[in-house]
């Protein structure tokens, strides 16, 4: 059976769609943003009252988007049976509840307990979100409007470092969470008003399917950010990553027996959703590994305050909000495989053009965050465009939810993978008598702790392992990156013409 095309999604229940765009986008920003605030939080939480080790913080961001990415594509589903409005309303008000909970937190743990909630709230509010403007937009106009939101995505992550610098600067980390929560609760009055009801559709949600995926993700997350400080080869790590893989295995038997799976593994045989879906994977891998690393880098690196190192991620969303609405047009043109190439090589060349310039004079920083920013400008809408038009009409919410899981595990890949790496460059490069310290210092505020009068020798060492995970995730990006493009070569030669 032929896929629909993007234009034949779904049939419009409402005409004025304007208002819809306009409250799904920025309940969007909100839930990307929030992945991104956290980030400029790092240095006021590792020197917080929490007391949290280099894993606990890895923890502190990742809890978030890993509930997130693991809970999306059932939160879709749940939209599409329950409705979609009813399930966005009851995911902002959890977001909120989730937020102040991280507020008023006395420790990590209950940390972790609120930031899991947050992504619960977070999970039912993006896949609906996108069911909703499916529904809402005519058909016509959908190529534009899943533009916009698309643009809105990738700029919530500009949106939450800058609106989390002046929050964070103005107040301590504990406010951010209060700020979130209270917009919240507006977004939450704004759906209220503005989004339509849609069709509920009959189908049983798929709790086992549910379970495995989250907990193969989970194990896989443990493997990676407890490596650095368990050790790569230790029982704890390696169990982590046998766990991962047996759990995969079982998910995928399962959900290919279940009559309505969380996510049918067989829908990864369409060249063109695969190759999408590991795109969009990929695009956001490179973007929130940036921002966990450009927070702290800009801070410890450059002495920059948090209010600056907010407002220094700017150049990113300049493309994003220039030439967004240009894009539908090139992909006309010139094919999805050469706007993908294009924006996977240019994301790769400025990630790597950073790792060398964070120690040059900011506008030549700001010129590789302009870069990154054209490579996401045209990867986001093209592939959000491919997953859309790839599922069939009756999973819309599923097809939200996919474009929201792939983002989500990208996003917490990156912070995952990125961490890792910049925590072993960091205590490669200490300095000789920290070196020797037992238990060894893996973040910058214990070494100097440590040893105050090394400040310098410490944030050198920071900015070389910064410097490090940026290339490995440039190395990644392009890598991965022509595995996407060569199946979205594929895809072009075997569409029915």
């Amino acid at each position: 059976m032929v896929a629909p095309t993007l234009e034949g999604v779904l049939r419009p229940t409402q005409p004025r769609s304007g208002p819809v765009l306009a409250c799904v986008s920025v309940c969007t920003a909100l839930v990307v943003g929030f992945v991104a605030s956290i980030n400029l939080a790092v240095p006021q939480l590792a020197a917080s009252s929490l007391r949290p080790t280099s894993s606990n913080l890895l923890w502190i961001v990742d809890a978030y988007v890993v509930v997130f990415a693991c809970l999306v594509i059932p939160a879709g589903a749940a939209g599409d049976k329950l409705g979609r409005k009813g399930v966005l309303m009851a995911g902002l008000g959890i977001f909120a509840f989730g937020a102040v909970v991280s507020a008023v937190a006395p420790n990590v743990a209950i940390m972790l307990i609120g930031r899991a909630v947050t992504g619960l709230g977070a999970a039912c509010v993006l896949p609906n979100c996108v069911g909703i403007l499916l529904h809402a937009t005519a058909p016509d106009r959908r190529p534009h409007a899943l533009a916009i939101w698309a643009a809105a995505s990738g700029i919530g992550g500009v949106v939450g470092n800058v609106g989390g610098g002046a929050v964070l600067s103005a107040g301590s980390w504990r406010a951010l969470f209060v700020a979130v929560a209270l917009i919240a609760v507006c977004c939450l009055a704004w759906a209220v008003r503005s989004a339509p009801r849609s069709a509920r559709h009959e189908r049983t949600l798929d709790l086992p399917g549910t379970l495995l995926f989250v907990a193969a993700v989970v194990a896989l997350l443990i493997g990676i950010i407890e490596g650095p400080e368990q050790g790569w080869g230790s029982t704890v790590v390696l169990a982590a990553f046998a766990c991962a893989i047996l759990l995969s295995l079982c998910w995928v038997r399962v959900e290919l027996r279940v009559p309505h799976p969380m996510l049918d593994p067989r829908l990864f045989r369409s060249p063109a959703l695969s190759s999408a879906s590991l795109g969009m994977t990929i695009t956001f891998f490179g973007s929130f590994g940036l921002f966990y690393v450009n927070a702290s880098l800009l801070q410890y690196g450059r002495g920059f305050s948090v209010l600056q190192a907010g407002l220094g991620i700017i150049p990113l969303t300049v493309p994003m909000l220039v030439g967004t609405r240009y894009v539908p047009g090139l992909i006309r043109r010139f094919g999805i495989p050469a706007t993908l190439t294009a924006a996977f090589v240019l994301t790769s060349a400025g990630l790597l053009g950073l790792s060398y310039a964070s120690t040059m004079a900011y506008p030549v920083y700001a010129a590789g965050l302009l870069v990154i920013g054209l490579g996401i400008m045209l990867a986001a809408p093209c592939l959000t465009a491919s997953i859309a038009s790839a599922l069939p009409v009756e999973r819309a919410g599923i097809a939200g939810g996919l474009q929201s899981a792939t983002r989500e595990l990208g996003s917490a890949l990156g912070v995952a993978v990125v961490g890792t790496i910049l925590t072993a460059g960091f205590t490669r490069h200490l300095p000789a008598d920290l070196s020797r310290h037992t238990p060894l210092p893996r973040t910058v505020k214990e070494a100097l702790t440590l040893a105050p009068g090394d400040h310098t020798a410490v944030t050198e060492a920071f900015t070389h392992g910064a410097n490090t995970a940026l290339r490995a995730a440039a190395l990644v990006v392009l890598l991965a990156g022509a595995l996407v493009v060569a199946g979205a070569r594929r895809a072009h030669r075997t569409a029915p013409r």
